[in-house]
C-alpha cells in the first residue's frame, strides 16, 4: 500500500531514503530549504516543499532525519497530530519521550550504516515504540532498510544505538592504539591496514578505517557523527548514576 509521506531532513542520509521511497511508489513531500535543494528533490521524483507545513500537509506518516536533538525539538511543534512520526535522528531517549508526551504518535528509529547502505536497501534500523505503531511505519522503513530490528518500547532504539556507537568509537580508539604499537614495532599503518582485515582482529570498524587509508582519515569523516553520539551516550549514562566503564578511556573527548 502506497502512502503520502512528509520528509524532513533530506540531506546526506535523508535524500537516498527519499529516493527509495519514491521508487517504491510512495508520494513523498520533502522539505528543501533552498531552491537548489528543492530542484534536487524534484530530480529524484519527490514533491519539494519550501516550508515544514507544506511538507507535512495531508501526510499519512512523517519521517524525520535531521542531525540533532535540538533540530527535532525545533520542528516538533509543526508536526501534525495523530500522524505517525519516525525519528531517524540519533539522540537522547528523552527527546522522543518528550514528543510522545505532547501526544505525537512517535517511533524512534536510529540507523546504522551510510548512504551507500540506504541506496542498496540494507540500512540497519533500531526500532523503538508501540507494536501497533511500528506495524504501521515498518513497511515504509523497509523501503531502504534491512534489517529493521524491533528492540523494545519507545526510546529503546536510541539506547541501543548509543551503546552501538560507544562501542564503535571505542574500537576506533583501540585501532589508534594498535597503529601506535605497530609503529613502535617497525610496522607501518599502511601495512597493518592491508593485513589485519584478513585476520582474527577484523571488524567493521577496521574495515571502515582500512577503506579510508588511516585512522586519522576515517576520524575526519566520521568524527562529527560519532562524536555527537558519544557525548549523548555519556550524558545518558550519567543519568543512570554511572559512566561508560572500560569504554570511556578509549573514546577521547567525544
Amino acid at each position: 500500500m502506497t502512502m503520502r509521506v512528509g520528509f524532513v531532513g533530506a540531506g546526506r542520509m535523508g535524500r537516498p531514503m527519499v529516493e527509495r521511497l519514491v521508487g517504491a511508489g510512495h508520494e513523498v513531500r520533502a522539505l528543501g530549504r533552498t531552491a537548489e535543494a528543492r530542484a534536487a528533490l524534484a530530480g529524484i521524483g519527490a514533491r519539494p516543499a519550501a516550508t515544514l507545513a507544506a511538507a507535512v500537509a495531508d501526510a499519512e506518516a512523517v519521517i524525520v532525519c535531521v542531525f540533532t536533538d535540538a533540530q527535532v525539538r525545533e520542528i516538533a511543534p509543526g508536526l501534525p497530530p495523530r500522524v505517525p512520526v519516525v525519528v531517524h535522528t540519533t539522540g537522547s531517549p528523552s527527546t522522543v519521550e518528550e514528543l510522545a508526551g505532547r501526544g505525537l504518535p512517535v517511533i524512534d528509529a536510529p540507523v546504522s550504516g551510510g548512504p551507500h547502505d540506504i541506496a542498496a536497501g540494507r540500512l540497519t534500523v533500531f526500532l523503538g515504540g508501540p507494536g501497533e505503531l511500528a506495524d504501521r511505519v515498518e513497511p515504509l522503513i523497509a523501503c531502504y532498510a534491512d534489517p529493521v530490528l524491533r528492540v523494545g518500547p519507545l526510546g529503546s532504539g536510541q539506547r541501543v544505538k548509543l551503546v552501538n556507537n560507544a562501542l564503535f568509537a571505542a574500537q576506533i580508539g583501540l585501532l589508534a592504539e594498535a597503529v601506535r604499537l605497530g609503529e613502535r614495532l617497525g610496522v607501518t599503518e599502511e601495512v597493518l591496514l592491508r593485513a589485519l582485515p584478513h585476520a582474527s582482529s577484523a571488524s567493521r570498524a577496521l574495515t571502515g578505517v582500512a577503506a579510508r587509508g588511516s585512522v586519522a582519515a576515517f576520524a575526519a569523516t566520521a568524527g562529527p557523527f560519532v562524536g555527537k553520539d558519544v557525548r549523548i551516550a555519556r550524558e545518558v549514562a550519567a543519568e543512570t548514576g554511572g559512566g561508560l566503564g572500560a569504554l570511556d578511556p578509549l573514546l577521547g573527548e567525544g
